[in-house]
């Protein structure tokens, strides 16, 4: 049994009746709880919520729903019921959603792989009050994104000219033109720009160029 003596009632959001079901074995085995809640759709538990019947101490959140984002359900959730703590809980572990799921106010990410006793150890450490995470999670949250570890590239005067033509959509013959250049040397700089950004076409160069705050 776990060490939380608190009689807990615990909603569940998964779409996939399995998931639900094996979680809730796990729940009912190592804690005291008062109720456990499973819901099929986000807005089925929103309405519930709505109704005030009682309070809601952890709710397990799958990021995939057939009616709503996770990351969306999380930000309702917690401006209805902003001391209800919401845990991700998903095979999603793409770290820009971790983080996302974060910021609209998550208490906690684990992905569904976690063994029981991680999960368990989890829901503990959240009843104190504390951001958890599965092992796994802590992982991918440590390590930098590629766009962190993307260092910005030196360009040249004439690549930076280059680089602003392009975003504000000048063609190369327009660029050529404008920059008394010729078309060829214009080429060889955008190639060159796509090069320096690791990038393949124009949309992912401007995208880039963006994130990096090299163009407005």
């Amino acid at each position: 049994m776990s060490e939380t003596k608190k009689e807990l009632t615990i909603a569940i959001i998964d779409d996939h009746p399995v998931v639900a079901e094996g979680l809730e074995k796990i729940l009912m085995q190592d804690f005291s709880t008062k109720e456990i809640q499973k819901y099929h759709l986000g807005q089925d538990f929103i309405a519930s919520l709505k109704k005030e019947t009682g309070s809601v101490d952890i709710v397990f959140l799958d990021i995939t729903l057939p009616d709503i984002s996770g990351v969306e359900l999380c930000r309702e959730i917690k401006n209805l019921s902003p001391e209800t703590c919401v845990l991700g809980f998903s095979n999603h572990n793409d770290r820009s959603l971790i983080l996302q799921m974060l910021a609209n106010g998550a208490s906690g990410y684990l992905l569904k792989n976690a063994s029981a006793t991680e999960l368990t150890a989890c829901i503990n450490e959240a009843t104190n009050s504390q951001m958890v995470f599965s092992e796994e999670v802590k992982k991918i949250i440590a390590k930098p994104s590629a766009q962190q570890l993307k260092s910005v590239p030196t360009l040249t005067k004439r690549e930076k000219e280059v680089l602003r033509m392009i975003s504000d959509g000048k063609t190369n013959a327009e660029m050529a033109a404008d920059l008394l250049l010729s078309l060829f040397t214009v080429e060889t700089h955008r190639r060159n720009l796509m090069q320096k950004f690791g990038v393949k076409n124009t949309a992912a160069l401007i995208k880039t160029a963006i994130q990096l705050q090299l163009i407005g």
